[in-house]
């Protein structure tokens, strides 16, 4: 009877532990297809970008979609809004963007657009192969602000190989998802590297202490986008010199892009 009991309890272990893999799987494949469609929808929207800057203090931009492509126009300094002589001299530019853009010839904007297109999917492919550099494991469930979220610990995955030398650094890197329950959605992320990690031809090298953080928030019904992003690197080029960078980015006042969009130069 001992031995049956032992079977059983073992056997009720071995399933839990299926079930619990089999719930990570889930959750993650549900929330790439979150983030697809929130990848496809990001060009539709205009909103404000706020940078902490190395040396101190803030620069605030307003991101504005115009044919095709983004335009960045200065909004404030250390949280101060531009004075009025500055503000009318952006505006300028802003306008002037919109009529070179409105001239130029099919192959100049096809150009332009592209090397945007080249930006977002270099970016995409990054957050895909996070789910596919790293195995999950389903830690539980908790409330993070106002979100019922799964918490999720990621470690390298045996045998990934990188598409290319960005992704490299996805093989020494370990992190935590907290996922929304209820749109799957990456309420956050948090990844640091654990182990150094040769890129880029072994000519740089990135370093413990790498850390990356993305939190995303609801823009429309099932699209969320980021809120903050904040980025601490260190790296040895040629592996003698030490270069350290940092960023920290808000973002907020998401909106449909306007009709500047298409071309008219209003908001």
């Amino acid at each position: 009877m001992k031995s049956m009991m032992k079977q059983v309890i073992l056997i009720g272990a071995l399933a839990a532990a299926c079930f619990a893999q089999n719930d990570a799987d889930t959750i993650i494949r549900r929330s790439v297809e979150a983030n697809a469609a929130d990848w496809k929808a990001a060009p539709d929207y205009d909103y404000l970008e706020r940078d902490v800057q190395q040396g101190g203090g803030t620069r605030t931009y307003e991101e504005l979609m115009i044919l095709g492509s983004p335009y960045e126009r200065p909004v404030a300094v250390n949280g101060k809004p531009l004075s009025a002589e500055q503000q009318a001299q952006e505006q300028q530019k802003y306008e002037a963007a919109i009529v070179e853009r409105q001239r130029e010839s099919e192959q100049e904007r096809a150009k332009r657009i592209a090397k945007y297109e080249k930006e977002r999917k270099r970016d995409h492919l990054m957050m895909e192969q996070v789910t596919r550099a790293l195995d999950f494991k389903l830690l539980g469930e908790q409330t993070l602000g106002p979100y019922k979220v799964y918490v999720l610990k990621a470690t390298p995955r045996p045998g990934y190989e990188p598409p290319n030398y960005e992704a490299e650094v996805l093989t020494g890197m370990e992190g935590k998802l907290w996922i929304d329950e209820k749109t799957f959605q990456w309420v956050k992320v948090e990844a640091r590297v654990i182990r150094p990690v040769s890129i880029g031809g072994f000519l740089a090298q990135v370093e413990p202490g790498t850390h990356f953080e993305l939190q995303k928030m609801p823009v429309a019904e099932n699209i969320w986008l980021p809120k903050h992003f904040a980025m601490k690197s260190q790296a040895k080029v040629l592996f003698f010199f030490t270069r350290k960078s940092r960023a920290d980015e808000m973002y907020y006042g998401y909106h449909k892009a306007g009709p500047s969009q298409a071309g008219n130069g209003g908001k």
